[in-house]
């Protein structure tokens, strides 16, 4: 064998182990030849598998996770309890993240396709929490602030919401806790009517705050707002000269509400 015939063998080893070497490369980070991407070992979990891993994630507040496998899981097994379940815990995961909108979009896909679920009461009720809190930013986590002055649009939302679970599932476990959110949000919404009503009375626009102070006695009653909006329909009845509405309307809260302000008080309070 000559010398330039063993160069060339020992070079063709080299190629060869070269080769396999690489060969092996791949084969060990899941690409072959073709560089195929890699395959996801939850791509052959079970329907089971797949919910287990998401409702983990979501118990750890990994929250990218949770939606992951839960759209996974949704995507490959679209029918049955796993799939209907999904839909319920993915909305609560975007509420549990700050993420109202989508959140809203889900619990209500959920509440249109599965109308008669077991857990209704949960999906209605998870509804009323995300309206409950759809309007407060991350400012009013950490600065208290007046929530009266709030726009009111998702607290009347987060209202009918928990009004319709009381109404539907007056049973259900989470009804008590509905029923107190029912309280806390009547008395909201009628304060910031009276807020506003003040607000049309210091421009002058009396009919305006007339009708707002009337909105909340027709809609509010029982509020501890009740005694303040009948003053202010006195007062602005007075205004508008329709003494015989005021009057009435004063009547009205010396009947109702006795320890509110006796009447000198209330005669001060009408004439300024």
């Amino acid at each position: 064998m000559t010398y330039i015939t063993t160069i060339m063998m020992r070079k063709n080893y080299l190629l060869l182990f070269v080769t396999l070497f690489t060969l092996s490369g791949c084969s060990t980070l899941g690409l072959d030849v073709e560089n195929e991407p890699p395959r996801q070992p939850e791509q052959n979990w079970s329907v089971e598998q797949l919910y287990s891993a998401a409702k983990k994630a979501l118990d750890q507040e990994d929250y990218q996770t949770a939606l992951r496998y839960y759209g996974d899981l949704e995507a490959r097994f679209p029918f049955g309890e796993y799939a209907q379940q999904s839909l319920i815990d993915s909305a609560y995961a975007h509420y549990d993240s700050d993420d109202p909108e989508n959140a809203l979009a889900t619990i209500d896909r959920f509440i249109r396709v599965y109308p008669q679920h077991k857990n209704m009461d949960y999906a209605i009720y998870l509804r009323g929490l995300i309206n409950f809190t759809r309007d407060e930013g991350i400012i009013e986590r950490y600065i208290p602030r007046d929530e009266t002055q709030r726009d009111p649009g998702a607290a009347q939302y987060a209202l009918q919401d928990f009004m319709k679970l009381v109404n539907r599932f007056p049973d259900s476990e989470y009804s008590e806790d509905a029923s107190q959110r029912i309280v806390y949000l009547r008395n909201r919404l009628a304060q910031h009517e009276l807020n506003v009503a003040h607000f049309y009375m210091r421009r002058g626009s009396y009919i305006a705050a007339l009708n707002r102070g009337k909105y909340v006695i027709e809609n509010y009653q029982r509020t501890p707002s009740m005694p303040e909006a009948l003053l202010l329909v006195a007062k602005a009845y007075k205004i508008l000269e329709l003494d015989d509405l005021s009057e009435d309307t004063i009547r009205v809260l010396k009947t109702n509400y006795p320890d509110y302000a006796d009447a000198d008080t209330i005669q001060k309070i009408i004439i300024e």
